[in-house]
């Protein structure tokens, strides 16, 4: 099968407009975990009725579906991905692609099923989902439960990939995390939309309140992007 897992631009426009709109894409100035003031904050956790929940699993199935990256199942690492591994399943599942998923939880329990790992039995070809990707830290850890279960991890889905280096030990590095998980862990990584589509939206915002944010987010990719 072929893939085209580079962003499908009006797919990613629409994205970006919505994530705005819904109050989860927001500018001002906000600390990161690596310490940088960044003109602009993602917050997936504000995805949080069932209106915007279906409106974000929709974006995630339709890029899935053009991507064309073949997978089996989907697995949600806790505590974000779990949302986002159900509510993209049931869209899969509206589009003609019914997929199993799973999760883990961060203790693991004694009784009932036990172990960490709920949902479906983890095998084949599974898909990680989660919101952005910070250092790759998750995706490690679902790397090495997917494993341990007996079944490949195929790729990341992502909601938005920041585009800007990582950092190690403190200090900047010339790739960023979701180059890490392509490169190092040989992941595929597939994005609804990017810093460069955060940057196109900013580019025709006719709201001044809005494309006043261009230069402070063009300044900052010049500085920390790759």
């Amino acid at each position: 099968m072929s893939t085209n897992l580079s962003p499908n631009a009006s797919l990613a426009e629409d994205f970006v407009k919505f994530s705005v709109e819904a109050g989860v894409l927001r500018f001002g100035e906000f600390k990161t975990k690596a310490g940088r003031l960044s003109p602009y904050f993602f917050n997936a956790g504000l995805f949080d009725d069932g209106a915007k929940l279906g409106r974000l699993a929709e974006f995630y199935a339709r890029r899935l579906v053009d991507s064309g990256l073949p997978f089996d199942m989907l697995f949600g690492p806790a505590y974000k991905g779990i949302t986002l591994a159900a509510a993209v399943s049931v869209e899969l599942a509206r589009l003609g692609h019914n997929k199993p998923y799973a999760y883990n939880r961060k203790e693991a329990k004694d009784h009932g099923e036990g172990g960490t790992l709920v949902g479906a039995p983890v095998r084949g070809r599974v898909l990680i989902i989660d919101d952005v990707i910070s250092a790759g830290t998750s995706v490690r850890e679902s790397i090495a439960m997917i494993r341990a279960a007996g079944a490949e991890p195929c790729g990341v889905a992502i909601a938005l990939d920041r585009q800007e280096k990582a950092t190690e030990n403190g200090a900047d590095v010339d790739w960023s995390a979701v180059q890490y998980v392509r490169d190092k862990l040989g992941l595929e990584v597939v994005a609804i939309a990017s810093l460069a589509d955060l940057m196109a939206f900013l580019d025709h915002a006719a709201d001044p309140a809005l494309a006043q944010f261009k230069q402070p987010v063009a300044a900052y990719r010049a500085r920390y992007g790759v």
